[in-house]
């Protein structure tokens, strides 16, 4: 196995066919297992496309993405969704979280294609929701939560198949900074506990806790 958990090589996206519109240029970086890191730079810059090409959420134009060791390129789609179920865990700004269910019944979602027991996913989502401090609310309806707690359902869910990765996208840019920090210590924990976490954050407090820190300007990576 690879002594990185994530790399890209010479990664370009591209979007449109007749007007094309280059949104990624040449972009290669090695993320360390383990390691905590950031994406940062201006608003449409590439920030979020590339969290998106290294979750397999999007096709890179032309380059390589290895997720630990493996050339996720390569990989047929169902191949490249056990991997995602795998070795990923996702968190965006906006929660994406089904309003219909409960806390627990939302982090359940994340592990429908595990074949696993109701009863045991069940367990396991409320053993998840209470390690991050949600003692309690697994019953909760998403309408009775706030912000913070919304976003920590979130990171329960990303956790239900025990990924090595955590792709986050801005997870503390719509919480107030009470929330901010609650969600903060939260994440911090579970990178202690041996997650590789490569977060997108326009916050400089938060950048300046990564252990790695990438900056994306006009598609480019200025450092690495």
């Amino acid at each position: 196995m690879s002594e990185y958990m994530i790399e890209t090589q010479n990664l370009e996206k591209v979007y449109g066919t007749k007007v094309k519109t280059p949104v990624l240029k040449d972009v290669s970086l090695k993320v360390p297992k383990g390691s905590f890191c950031c994406i940062v730079g201006p608003s449409g810059h590439g920030k979020s496309t590339l969290l998106q090409l290294i979750g397999g959420l999007d096709k890179a134009t032309s380059g390589h993405i290895l997720i630990d060791g493996t050339d996720i390129s390569q990989l047929s789609d169902n191949k490249l969704s056990e991997l995602r179920g795998e070795k990923l865990g996702f968190v965006f700004q906006f929660f994406n979280l089904l309003e219909n269910l409960t806390a627990s019944e939302n982090v359940q979602t994340a592990m429908m294609f595990a074949k696993k027991d109701p009863k045991s996913t069940n367990r396991r989502a409320i053993e998840i929701l209470e390690m991050i401090g949600l003692e309690g609310k697994a019953n909760a309806k998403i309408s009775e939560l706030s912000g913070g707690q919304l976003q920590r359902v979130a990171i329960a869910r990303s956790l239900a198949n025990n990924p090595d990765i955590l792709l986050m996208d801005e997870p503390t840019g719509n919480l107030d900074s009470k929330s901010e920090q609650d969600v903060l210590k939260c994440i911090f924990d579970i990178h202690k506990s041996g997650k590789t976490i490569v977060m997108v954050t326009h916050s400089i407090e938060i950048s300046k806790q990564a252990e790695l820190l990438f900056e994306i300007y006009d598609g480019r990576l200025k450092n690495g």
